[in-house]
């Protein structure tokens, strides 16, 4: 016959065996069982050893992000069924993994012929009720009517996610129109545009939710530009708080350089700086304080 003890114990772990899931209102990953949740990272050091290639991923345009990004992004922030919103959609990294993982997405690019190339990637009927491109001017406050226009279809007023991948600066020239921020005549050019669409973004995400942004630094006449850090100082002067910045180590993801590699060490050691071997993934979410804190800044 089992103790009083033993019949207890047995009970409390059958109880917790059907407790139900405990999850936050932007996520599905349980609270109650948060040690099974090993893959998703929680550092602010991010390295993979190399770019995933699998699952409709490929590395197909010059500049676009590593699909295990999106994959932590949208575990980490996203439920199933929320819509994405990507205003620099590029090659689909953003779609294609929302795809997978059971999201929506919506994405905005600027380049006609880019958008053509990326609906290849998707089914017809993917196209409709999963993946959702537009073409347009990210910046553009006009692109918003098109973006609820897309989001009343796919039943809801405002996305879950906001994904922001821009150029950056003028490293990498990704078309010859004036609209691209690749273009910008001068670096503060680049950053307030850069804000124009971080505007976009906000006022067509959800209270209380969250937005990354994906950018590196450059260097200029000999200087170092932080990028980063001042498209960070936008994102907030649109109304967001940072949650987090994290670093990603960027070796192993490009191809391999070869003869440019010594090429760039050589100008390290002639130049007096060093090589970028990183790049920022930051944090942001938008809240109601920093809404009120907003509205009284502005009278």
């Amino acid at each position: 016959m089992p103790s009083k003890k033993a019949i207890e114990k047995k009970n409390q772990a059958a109880l917790e065996v059907v407790k139900p899931p405990k999850t936050k209102p932007y996520n599905d990953i349980d609270l109650n069982n948060w040690k099974l949740y090993e893959s998703i990272k929680t550092g602010t050091w991010w390295d993979f050893p190399s770019r995933e290639k699998k699952n409709g991923h490929s590395y197909d345009y010059h500049g676009n992000y590593i699909p295990q990004i999106a994959t932590q992004l949208l575990n980490r922030y996203t439920k199933k069924n929320d819509i994405v919103l990507d205003l620099f959609f590029g090659s689909a990294t953003t779609g294609i993994e929302a795809k997978n993982l059971e999201r929506r997405c919506i994405g905005v690019e600027l380049k006609e012929d880019m958008v053509e190339y990326t609906k290849t990637k998707f089914t017809p009927r993917d196209l409709v009720v999963n993946v959702n491109i537009i073409q347009g001017d990210s910046a553009n406050p006009k692109i918003k009517e098109k973006i609820k226009d897309r989001l009343e279809i796919l039943g809801q007023k405002q996305a879950q996610f906001l994904l922001l991948h821009p150029p950056y600066d003028d490293i990498i020239k990704f078309s010859d129109k004036k609209e691209d921020l690749s273009n910008c005549s001068s670096t503060e050019e680049f950053y307030d545009l850069f804000q124009k669409v971080a505007q976009n973004g906000y006022d067509l995400l959800e209270q209380n939710r969250f937005a990354a942004l994906i950018i590196g630094d450059k260097y200029q006449n000999s200087r170092y530009v932080s990028l980063g850090f001042e498209c960070q100082k936008r994102m907030e002067e649109v109304g967001f708080i940072t949650k987090a910045i994290i670093v990603k180590n960027i070796q192993g993801n490009e191809k391999a350089k070869g003869k440019s590699a010594n090429l760039w060490r050589y100008r390290a050691l002639s130049g007096g700086f060093n090589i970028f071997e990183h790049e920022y993934i930051m944090i942001f979410q938008k809240t109601k304080i920093k809404t009120v804190q907003k509205k009284l800044l502005n009278g």
